[in-house]
Order: C-alpha cells, then structure tokens, then sequence
C-alpha cells in the first residue's frame, strides 16, 4: 500500500510541479542511514540549466568537495582526502560523466571540472508518507528528528487518511500535512509546513536508550554538504522503478510506474512479483525507455551534450 501511494505522489508531484523528485534518499548527517526520508523534492533555482547540462547522471560528491577547480588542472592525487584506490575512483567516475576533463603531463593526469559547480538547488523539501494514520508506526520520532536537524527548507507528511485534529496535535507544529488520493490524484493541503533553517547548526540523535539520548550537533557547513549530496542524488537517480518484473502481466504506466495486467494495478516489483506469484507467467521485463519517460515529464535532461569550456566562460583559465 504505502509503495503504491508514494509512487502516485511522486508522479503527481512531477506532473504537477518543476521540482526534481527522488524517493528513498537518506536524510541525516552524522549517521546518514539512520533516517530515510520517502520521497525528496528539490526547488530548482537560476543555475539548473547549468548542472543539467553537465550530465544526467549524479556528480560524485568527492568530485565536488574534492580540491579540483575550474581553472588549472592539478594533479588528481593531491586533490582528495581519501585512499589513492576510492580516489582514482573518484576521478574515473567524474570525467566518465562529464565533471572532469583530463590533460596529461609527462605521463600524468592532471584534472580540473569543466565548469564551477552551478547554485541550482533553491530549496529541499522532505515528504515521509504514512498513508494510514491508523498505522503510525515510528512516525512521531522520525518526524521530531527531521525538524530538530533542520536538513530540510520544509517537511510535509502525506497520508490517505482523513486528517483529525487529534492527528495535527500529536505532530511537530512545523510539519505541513497533505491528503493525498492514490487513485484521483487528488491532493489537499491540510496545513502548510512551516520554513526550517538550514543554514543553522541542527540536533540529530545518534543512539537513544531507556532515560538517555545521544546527540550530535551538525553544524552548518555539514548540513550544506548533506544538502548537495541529497540534491545531486535525487538528480541522478528519480524516483522510477528500474528493475521491472520478468514477466507476461507485467507493463508500465504511462508516467513509468511498475504495472501488473493480471492484479489490474501498480505493483512492487522487490515484494510483490517473482515465482510465488499465482499469476506469474516467465516472460522478458517489459521494454520500456524510463528514461525517455522522465525527460518527457520532467526538468530532467537524459543525454545533455556535456559542457563546452569556451561557451561557459571558462576559456581564459586554459
């Protein structure tokens, strides 16, 4: 159920709005895996047309926060705060995708990015789903978390259920609240999230026992590097399901949601296919360019020609 309505929000979302959407992302600093956050949204500013134009893919984050700039290449060894061996990975990865352009020296690789790194991100905004507020689960503590950690300009809960105002007194006042309709697509704002700050330091629990808490405070300049981690992320990975069913029922919707003929409705291919399955037939996955999809409904750019150093300004560090 709650795959189902978090892949009807996402596409509503695209559809609906300008945002870049990804779901399943991590959403802490100082233990980044404790906290998954279900569907991440960011606000493209000015400079999107600029990073969209370097690569579809995620950039590395080493390849960012490493010490190569765009003016002289320098030497990729002494550029990374980490193994020889991740490093060159690093470097690999980065002019793979286009971030990085090589020039050789004496049998050396020199490296430098192919333009400075665009301010494209204008806001982040976290959305956790609970369908069923009957169900709650760890809602209230993931919640709390999020707004004491401030990674996000805002956080929304979307459920299917209706919304009480039982159910808004037991939330974090900050948290927006949004009624969301799996099958109209229908959505209503029960209550506007209010703004968070994160260009303030925030608090993230690490470990928490009976009568104790541990915390950690994260400062501002690691929340803006989560930030960007998070945003380059979402970029590169959206929100679609890659690995499709291998099987006879199985189809894609038009917005690219994974799609069961013989259930008549969208399905989770990790839990609801496979050979256990009553109407599994063996049959290749479905031929679909998901991809093709996402550039059709999206900001997103599938094959961006790449950047050209003299038209971005970038010529007279050469």
């Amino acid at each position: 159920m709650e795959f189902r309505f978090e892949l009807a929000l996402a596409a509503h979302l695209e559809a609906t709005t300008d945002w870049v959407i990804a779901r399943q992302l991590g959403a802490a600093v100082a233990d980044p895996g404790s906290r998954i956050m279900d569907l991440c949204a960011i606000r493209p500013d000015d400079g999107f047309d600029d990073r969209a134009a370097v690569t579809s893919r995620t950039i590395p984050p080493l390849a960012i926060e490493s010490d190569v700039g765009a003016g002289a290449a320098v030497d990729w060894r002494d550029a990374f705060d980490c193994s020889v061996d991740h490093a060159r990975s690093v470097v690999d990865r980065a002019v793979d995708c286009g971030w990085f352009e090589v020039e050789r020296r004496n049998g050396r690789r020199y490296v430098r990015q192919t333009m400075r790194y665009p301010d494209w991100i204008d806001s982040l905004v976290g959305i956790e789903n609970k369908p069923d507020l009957e169900k709650p689960g760890d809602l209230d503590r993931q919640l709390r978390i999020d707004i004491a950690l401030g990674l996000f300009d805002e956080v929304i809960l979307a459920t299917e259920s209706y919304v009480t105002r039982a159910h808004l007194n037991r939330l974090p006042e900050a948290v927006g609240v949004w009624r969301f309709d799996p099958d109209s697509s229908e959505r209503t704002v029960v209550r506007e999230p209010t703004p968070l700050s994160p260009d303030e330091p925030g608090v993230e629990p690490t470990e928490t026992e009976p009568l104790r808490t541990d915390i950690a405070i994260v400062d501002s300049d690691a929340k803006a590097c989560r930030r960007r981690r998070i945003a380059e992320r979402a970029y590169g990975k959206g929100w679609r399901v890659e690995d499709l069913p291998a099987c006879e029922h199985a189809a894609v919707t038009d917005d690219g949601r994974p799609y069961c003929a013989f259930f008549d409705r969208v399905v989770d291919p990790a839990t609801d296919c496979g050979t256990a399955c009553q109407g599994h037939e063996p049959n290749e996955p479905p031929s679909v360019d998901l991809a093709a999809i996402r550039e059709k409904r999206s900001p997103w750019i599938a094959d961006p020609e790449g950047i050209d150093r003299q038209q971005s300004g970038l010529s007279r560090f050469l």
